[in-house]
């Protein structure tokens, strides 16, 4: 396995243990594994998780049917990030309209009552699947880190077939267990077609 001399922003000399390592002096940012399927890339999360490894993330170029399961994700709170949203949604359009309409400025016709639920559902709708809508929308952002328009595996150029053809593990150096040496050739044993030790 040859290293690359091509990386922007690294230098990689030609390692003897088949791990790509940053030639110069920089920091050491993470490490990235490249995988060629998708069952390459199942095994693999399922031994990164149960190393241990936190700050981990895992790149396909399409959805991977059971990889959540293999990277030991929990069920995501969105939906009731979504519920809650829409409970207050449904309660402010509700108060909103009681507010108006039968308190601040009050109206008398033809002896209707100054508000009722039937007659707040159009607006109480509307705004329960705004805010609810906003909740699935911020809090998939928020959940996700997004926007983030820096990762470090940016700088390997084999990154880039992340979405062509190509499956990659990427293990942040910020990990409680990250050790650049030890978690690079833990992932070169999972049978990783090439492993990068990136630095900035």
């Amino acid at each position: 396995m040859s290293a690359h001399a091509d990386q922007p922003g690294t230098r990689f000399g030609t390692p003897q243990d088949g791990v790509a390592h940053g030639g110069g002096s920089g920091t050491v940012l993470g490490v990235l594994a490249e995988f060629g399927n998708e069952h390459g890339i199942l095994a693999a999360a399922e031994r990164v998780r149960d190393a241990g490894y936190r700050a981990w993330d895992t790149h396909t170029p399409y959805p991977v049917h059971g990889l959540e399961k293999a990277m030991g994700l929990r069920a995501s709170p969105i939906p009731w990030i979504v519920l809650a949203a829409g409970i207050t949604g449904a309660g402010s359009g509700l108060l909103m309209q009681w507010w108006m309409n039968a308190y601040d400025y009050a109206l008398t016709i033809s002896g209707k009552p100054l508000w009722s639920i039937p007659a707040s559902i159009p607006v109480t709708f509307e705004v329960t699947i705004l805010l609810s809508a906003f909740g699935a929308f911020f809090g998939m952002l928020a959940l996700n880190g997004l926007p983030r328009f820096y990762h470090f595996a940016f700088h390997s150029n084999r990154f880039k077939r992340a979405t062509q053809d190509r499956f990659f593990i990427s293990i942040d150096a910020r990990d409680p267990g990250f050790s650049a040496e030890k978690t690079a050739r833990f992932l070169q044993g999972l049978g990783a077609a090439s492993v990068e030790v990136i630095t900035d």
